[in-house]
């Protein structure tokens, strides 16, 4: 194998290993045997399980956040955006579990890296971007767009790890699911929400 083949290699049984035994159960030995590699193979390679667990985080996310926003663009509506975004996260889910767990797992605080948590922030800054052109379309006011745009990600994050177990019904019909209860929100969203529903204006501290 050249090196960047045996990186390649290594990255992938490390994904495998931290998906089936978790940060803390995953050690370079188990690594370097599942690869049929020395363990200073690994250790030159990244230096020790922190780095390539690090690197398989940072692929993961990469992956899962070109996969979404290849989806999402400054013409998209909300209801494509919503169908949109959610039927790539399902289809992440069904294609590489692996990777999921790994996104989804209680990662270390030693690790650097912005693990899931960095990578929904990712989606809602793409997301934020679509609302804002929707929202000026239609009337709304624009600088709430970040605030539905973080409730309508985590949604669609928190509707995939359930179905992540689940694996019914279908994606597709999961994601027209998410779509009709956020679009049909989105549609008839009023201008201004607080005065709609008669609840009392909060304040901000000092």
């Amino acid at each position: 194998m050249t090196a960047r083949e045996r990186r390649n290699q290594l990255v992938d049984v490390a994904k495998a290993v931290f998906a089936e035994l978790g940060y803390d159960g995953a050690s370079v030995e188990e690594i370097a045997a599942r690869a049929g590699v020395s363990k200073p193979v690994v250790y030159e390679h990244f230096g020790g399980k922190e780095g390539i667990y690090a690197v398989v985080v940072d692929r993961e996310s990469t992956r899962l956040l070109d996969k979404i926003t290849a989806y999402i663009h400054g013409e998209a509506g909300g209801r494509q955006m919503v169908h949109a975004s959610a039927l790539a996260f399902l289809h992440y889910i069904e294609e590489d579990p692996a990777g999921f767990r790994v996104l989804t797992r209680d990662s270390p605080a030693t690790v650097a890296g912005p693990g899931m948590a960095g990578l929904l922030s990712d989606v809602a800054d793409k997301a934020t971007g679509v609302l804002v052109s929707f929202f000026t379309r239609t009337g709304l006011d624009p600088a709430t767009a970040p605030l539905y745009a973080g409730g309508l990600v985590g949604m669609v994050a928190y509707v995939g790890s359930w179905w992540a177990n689940e694996r019914e019904p279908a994606a597709e019909e999961v994601a027209a699911h998410i779509t009709a209860l956020a679009y049909f929100g989105l549609k008839d969203l009023p201008s201004d929400p607080v005065t709609d529903l008669d609840v009392p204006r909060g304040r901000n501290p000092g």
